[in-house]
């Protein structure tokens, strides 16, 4: 059976599974502002199923059940969403034509003359969103899809007329093979979704066929400075382009410093020669290999240099990325999407270089898979913290084994000399907060799952004071 296309469904119903995900609602976005009739459901209420619901008309239901699909001339899912789901099985029953959300994220870009995907294991978001700022401000007009929320475009999606379509490249799965780039960026290659991939050497494989999806006349730039992505780069005939601090790579920096609360500020140098001058408004040395990233990918573009330079300096940031969500009590309370080891022990560095009393890391481990294969990461990512909140492990798409808890997290967490607490809900994360902290602590909630709801559960229970 061919997969269906949605260029043939013009107009008609799409019912998407799983439409709060971060993709997801940004490609519902997308699709009604291209004329289709959108509707969706999802297992959680959030901001995203509100917005999509209050703001722009989407009906949305909170629950799966088989009904939903029900009128539907076509369904899109993720691949989170697993084949026993009601909905996917009603879908099986009724023969109703379906796609995969990557499948159709690899549609909707056929046919731009520019198509860029940015992968890597972390930092994808940012760079994407660095990238969509560079080009809006340098007039290049992109349609764009950001796995998370940018202020500047007003969401996640945007549908411009040139022939350029940018987009957050997910290697979840596998997903981003289902992407047809003709540039792509990759930021780094490091072990996580280990619940899919065999090991790290599978997961540079598939990052090498990414890459080989680029035509001949296409462009790979990639991080100089990670040994692995330079061996995947070495395989291919198309032009490539490198980024990097240490290695000698076409884009580096030079003049590289940090401001006290680590904001970097450097000379942008093209092959040895300064171009322009970046100070960036998001702090972490790992910025400057997303600016970089971004500013490599603008100028081969051909940005004009000045502009993307004021661009880049003028990024403050996206959403859930070290995001500032309330001052409460004289404590600042921020959220960062870090959901493996080595993305929160660098949110939890960012936090510790801001003007604090005590820095608190909230972390919930997200998924038992992850929790399992990177164990022994998770002890240590919070140490430079003083105190290590960790809830239950958010399961998303998985089972509990019944095999790993967060409670032996935080028993390892303390035999590492962590100053690590188990507060299982939230309701228990917001009491023992609420007791302790003191006025000057900063507290950082760190996970992809609903953590971020904390926050907010916090702020409201301020407001209704």
């Amino acid at each position: 059976m061919s997969v269906p296309h949605i260029r043939d469904y013009q107009g008609k119903h799409i019912h998407m599974i799983g439409i709060g995900g971060s993709s997801m609602s940004g490609l519902a976005q997308m699709l009604k502002e291209k004329g289709y009739v959108i509707t969706g459901s999802d297992n959680l209420e959030t901001y995203a199923t509100r917005h999509l619901r209050d703001d722009l008309g989407i009906p949305v239901t909170i629950g799966h059940k088989p009904e939903n699909i029900h009128g539907a001339d076509l369904v899109v899912y993720t691949v989170a969403i697993l084949p026993d789901n009601p909905e996917r099985v009603e879908i099986e029953r009724l023969g109703l034509p379906n796609i995969e959300r990557a499948t159709l994220l690899g549609q909707l870009m056929e046919g731009f003359e520019t198509a860029i995907g940015v992968c890597g294991a972390h930092g994808k978001t940012t760079t994407t969103s660095m990238l969509s700022q560079i080009l809006m401000q340098c007039e290049m007009d992109p349609s764009i899809h950001i796995g998370g929320n940018l202020d500047f475009i007003g969401g996640s999606t945007r549908i411009g007329k040139s022939g350029t379509f940018l987009a957050e490249a997910c290697e979840f799965n596998a997903s981003f093979l289902h992407l047809r780039p003709t540039v792509a960026v990759v930021l780094n290659i490091d072990a996580d979704h280990l619940d899919f991939y065999r090991d790290i050497d599978h997961i540079q494989e598939t990052f090498g066929r990414f890459l080989g999806l680029l035509p001949q006349n296409g462009t790979a730039i990639g991080n100089g400075d990670d040994k692995r992505i330079m061996e995947e780069l070495g395989k291919l005939s198309c032009q490539t382009l490198t980024f990097g601090l240490e290695n000698q790579c076409d884009y580096m920096p030079q003049n590289l410093a940090f401001d006290e609360c680590g904001h970097a500020m450097f000379d942008l140098a093209f092959h040895g020669e300064v171009i322009g001058h970046v100070k960036l408004q998001v702090p972490g040395a790992f910025q400057v290999y997303n600016a970089l990233a971004a500013l490599s990918c603008a100028h081969h573009l051909g940005a004009d240099v000045a502009e993307m330079c004021r661009a880049m300096s003028d990024f403050k940031g996206a959403h859930r990325r070290f995001e500032l969500t309330s001052i409460i009590d004289g404590v600042k309370l921020y959220h960062d999407y870090g959901h493996n080891p080595a993305e929160m022990r660098n949110a939890v560095g960012v936090a510790v270089m801001q003007p604090h009393n005590r820095v608190w890391a909230v972390m919930q481990p997200h998924t038992y898979s992850r929790v399992k294969r990177l164990f022994d990461d998770y002890l240590t990512c919070t140490e430079a913290a003083d105190i290590t909140l960790v809830t239950d492990i958010y399961a998303a798409r998985e089972k509990d084994p019944g095999d790993i808890k967060a409670e032996m997290v935080v028993e390892g967490m303390r035999a590492h000399g962590v100053n690590a607490i188990h507060t299982p809900t939230f309701d228990d994360t917001e009491a023992y907060l609420r007791a302790h902290w003191q006025p000057g602590d900063l507290v950082l909630t760190l996970g992809c799952g609903n953590i971020n709801q904390l926050n907010d559960q916090i702020y409201a229970h301020e407001e209704k004071e």
